[in-house]
């Protein structure tokens, strides 16, 4: 009888966490589309136009550009700077090799808050910041570890026979990345790279720090057309909102196609 009130109680409250997400979802989507939605119910009517006006308004052309463009390449960096550290800390055995991996992992576990303000302050000096390389060399920072953190389970789970066969049959340490190591590692490298597509997307911090006029990412752009200077019609900014969360929502969606993380999880207990 416990058990069961327990197991309703847990339904219950999952259910009004849903509910809420699905009414707050609702009410910024119903509001993109309204004329005018004051004390009634539903609004007094509907129209498409928000959206033109936010797309003009906000450019959000050159913003998903630019951010198509940033979550991309910092995803390719991160990838190739990611696949040979994670392999020599998978690998490799040396003095203070805990410390080492505590301090990569440091920028995923502290706050970006924390090194952000450092971190745009030194790029200010070299007249990085509003540029596309400062942004870029700010999500990099928190996107590497994070590509290490998800490929070391990988190449642990990979034979290191593998790597001494290939050694005796005359392969040197390049043929046997390009030739062994990469297409044995082809999941992981692809489950890191769409899981950074989706974080990268999301990271506020460091590109706020760092970004300018013409080099903000969807995020940092929707934040200022909440609360930036001037006026502007909550209908347009919640029709950007919107498109934020659908770029979102596909790259997730997409994700989802070809990464588990029930799998993920079994394979680094392995």
């Amino acid at each position: 009888m416990v058990q069961k009130i327990l197991k309703w109680l847990v339904w219950a409250v999952v259910g009004l966490f849903m509910l809420n997400i699905l009414g707050i979802l609702a009410t910024v989507l119903v509001d993109s589309f309204a004329t005018r939605w004051f004390a009634t119910v539903l609004p007094e009517g509907f129209t498409p136009s928000w959206y033109a006006q936010a797309w003009s308004q906000f450019q959000l052309g050159d913003v998903l550009w630019f951010t198509a463009r940033i979550v991309g390449l910092v995803t390719l960096g991160a990838l190739a700077l990611g696949v040979p550290c994670a392999y020599a800390l998978a690998r490799s055995e040396f003095p203070g090799k805990r410390a080492v991996s505590l301090l990569i992992m440091l920028p995923i576990i502290i706050p970006p808050v924390t090194y952000g303000i450092p971190l745009s302050s030194v790029m200010y000096r070299f007249g990085l910041v509003g540029t596309f390389t400062g942004v870029w060399l700010a999500n990099l920072v928190p996107a590497l570890p994070f590509v290490i953190l998800v490929l070391v389970p990988f190449i642990e789970q990979i034979d290191p026979r593998l790597e001494s066969a290939a050694r005796v049959f005359g392969a040197n340490l390049p043929r046997y990345f390009l030739h062994v190591l990469l297409p044995l590692l082809a999941p992981g490298i692809l489950a890191a790279g769409l899981l950074l597509l989706i974080k990268t997307i999301g990271l506020f911090e460091l590109t706020y720090f760092t970004s300018g006029p013409g080099t903000q990412t969807l995020v940092v752009a929707l934040y200022y057309a909440v609360f930036g200077a001037g006026v502007r019609a909550p209908q347009a900014i919640d029709a950007m909102a919107i498109v934020y969360m659908l770029v979102s929502l596909v790259v997730v969606v997409v994700a989802l196609q070809f990464v588990s993380p029930t799998q993920m999880i079994s394979r680094a207990r392995r």
